[in-house]
């Protein structure tokens, strides 16, 4: 079976993604070739899927290196260097300690090397000291601050930055947010528009001007900025958006599958390969894979009918192919078809199985609930409908999904249905939930109802529902959600066509401060004027189209991401966009960044 690529082919990236990714390899490969010899690289878990997207296994093999996972247990190897690939993480330090005295305990003599992935922490180091292992290691950083996903995706690969910030009031992430925007600029130029929206949208731009003065771009020689414009947004300034039920191909496969670092994992039997049944496969989703790229963003509705009229067209060639005499070339052609033949099986097969549970009627009855819930023009049924599922037991994160969803467009309930919920929960769920239930409050995710909802507004002013949404052939962003049109999306729409000064009363109607920054304004005044950059698209000389660099602080979702690639290729759109996120996320993901683990 003919195989995609793990590590995407990035090679019609609007930014030199590539160039990135190679730095990074080269990175790695060097703190590898600085410990000679055999050596074991123990890699932190939660690095593993990142670095599956850098570098192929094959290759670090070639540098004398055997593979292991950091975990509490003892290190079992024979060989005698060892280096730990770790995020700056206190509880990792706990475990590197351990390994190293259960070395010490069997007199084994190893030789440590620790290298933090983005950078170094004070704090982790004083762990290892107060263990007694830091003088047997030597420390350095890889900085590996984004990823490439694909040709217009990056992720910082930061878990919970929304519950990090708005419940521990921890913005240590936001450090490394500017951080690697700034290192975007090293290879693309300084970025001379920074919009952004939210607390912690605003507070990143600040940092970005500060990194520009301590440690600035050095753009004179690179000419005009690659990246027009930065889109800084963040996550809870639109949280409706990602309680929503995901409809497009990719972003249902994660709704029920959930996509991991650019793959999902899923029975051989699901992917055609009957030999392998009961076995999980590894399947790459990404855009190296001509087809995928093709269906990803499409409404599902859509994709089983294109997938059916590619399976009858190639039907039609091979009876035409085997009842008359064809010229070389047409039987080239025909066997260049033929090589899509193993990804189209594979589509065939998971958009079936993908349809067994979009069929079901309590999917049905969720999508319909959601979109009455955004319409909030229903209350009691909406109310009744939670209630009903809490009484009946349903999972506890489908349950609080659609509960945030129903506290969000109301600005929260009102108190005695705020008490009352929040009773009914923990007696259905048991009482250890109260710690999730106060980290959602502590949110402003599920609260008390303090002031009118601006939801109405907002979704007036914004267009966010759609009637009749043509799915089929669509000419609105909503499309993806078959009728609503992501607030997010919206939002990135205005700021990209006329900035936020025009929406300044909708601004203010959401979570969190805004901002609007020029930089280097007067270079960019004079290349305009001396005829190397027109306004106001910004379209570069050379006649590529100018980019925006969008970038989700708290996580996107892969309809979020569908509805930019719609929006770039609309007539009249002077842009490419290249979405940045903190993390690739679900309605059921970001909810579970909240839930307090037990133990």
């Amino acid at each position: 079976m003919a195989k995609v690529s793990q590590i995407p082919n990035l090679d019609n990236s609007p930014l030199n993604l590539r160039s990135l990714r190679e730095q990074s390899q080269r990175e790695l490969v060097n703190i590898l070739k600085n410990v000679r010899g055999k050596k074991c690289l123990v890699i932190d878990p939660k690095l593993s899927g990142s670095l599956s997207l850098i570098i192929q296994t094959s290759v670090l093999m070639e540098y004398g290196v055997e593979l292991r996972h950091l975990s509490a247990d003892p290190l079992e190897t024979d060989i005698s260097k060892i280096v730990y690939l770790v995020r700056s993480q206190f509880e990792l330090m706990k475990f590197i300690s351990s390994q190293v005295h259960n070395d010490i305990s069997k007199g084994l003599q190893r030789e440590y090397h620790v290298y933090f992935v983005p950078r170094r922490e004070v704090v982790c180091e004083k762990v290892l000291e107060e263990e007694k292992v830091h003088h047997l290691m030597t420390i350095g950083e890889y900085p590996l601050y984004m990823v490439p996903f694909d040709e217009d995706v990056i992720s910082f690969e930061l878990d919970c930055v929304n519950k990090e910030f708005q419940v521990d009031g921890d913005t240590s992430s936001l450090w490394h947010i500017a951080k690697a925007i700034h290192k975007l600029e090293s290879f693309s130029g300084l970025i001379p528009n920074v919009r952004a929206k939210g607390r912690c949208s605003v507070r990143v731009a600040d940092i970005l001007t500060r990194m520009q003065t301590e440690e600035p771009v050095n753009s004179h020689d690179m000419g005009i900025p690659e990246i027009n414009t930065v889109i800084l947004l963040d996550r809870e300034v639109d949280m409706v958006t990602p309680m929503c039920s995901q409809l497009t191909y990719e972003g249902l496969i994660d709704e029920f599958f959930h996509i991991n670092n650019g793959s999902v994992e899923l029975d051989a039997s699901i992917l055609g390969a009957q030999q392998q049944e009961g076995k999980k496969m590894k399947h790459p989703l990404n855009s190296s894979d001509k087809l995928f790229k093709e269906t990803r963003d499409l409404n599902f509705e859509v994709v089983v009918q294109v997938l059916r009229q590619k399976a009858t067209s190639m039907k039609e060639d091979y009876a035409e192919m085997t009842s008359t005499n064809q010229s070389v070339s047409e039987l080239k052609d025909f066997v260049k078809k033929l090589n899509s033949l193993p990804e189209m099986t594979r589509h065939i097969n998971l958009a079936q199985h993908l349809t067994t549970f979009t069929s079901k009627q309590s999917f049905l009855a969720r999508l319909n609930m959601e979109h009455t819930i955004v319409e909030a023009e229903s209350y009691d049924i909406c109310f009744e409908h939670i209630e009903e599922l809490i009484h009946k037991q349903e999972p506890l994160i489908s349950v609080l999904r659609l509960l945030i969803l129903f506290s969000v467009t109301n600005s929260g309930l009102p108190k005695k249905h705020f008490d009352y919920l929040r009773r009914e929960l923990l007696h259905s769920y048991g009482f250890e939930h109260i710690a999730t239930l106060n980290n959602l409050e502590k949110a402003g995710l599920l609260r008390k109802q303090e002031s009118k909802s601006n939801w109405l507004t907002i979704k007036r002013a914004l267009q966010l529902v759609v009637e009749d949404t043509d799915t089929a052939n669509p000419n609105d962003i909503s499309y993806v959600f078959s009728g609503y049109a992501p607030l997010s999306i919206r939002l990135v729409h205005h700021a990209i066509r006329s900035g936020w000064r025009p929406m300044e009363e909708i601004l203010r109607l959401l979570p969190g401060p805004h901002s609007e920054t020029k930089r280097s304004a007067l270079k960019i005044a004079l290349l305009c004027y001396f005829g190397n950059l027109c306004l106001p698209c910004f379209r570069v000389a050379d006649g590529r189209r100018s980019l925006v660099l969008v970038v989700f602080i708290g996580g996107v979702t892969f309809a979020e991401i569908a509805a930019l690639r719609f929006l770039s290729a609309q007539e009249g759109m002077a842009y490419d966009v290249m979405v940045a996120t903190t993390k690739m996320i679900s309605g059921n993901s970001l909810t579970e960044s909240y839930v307090e683990k037990l133990g």
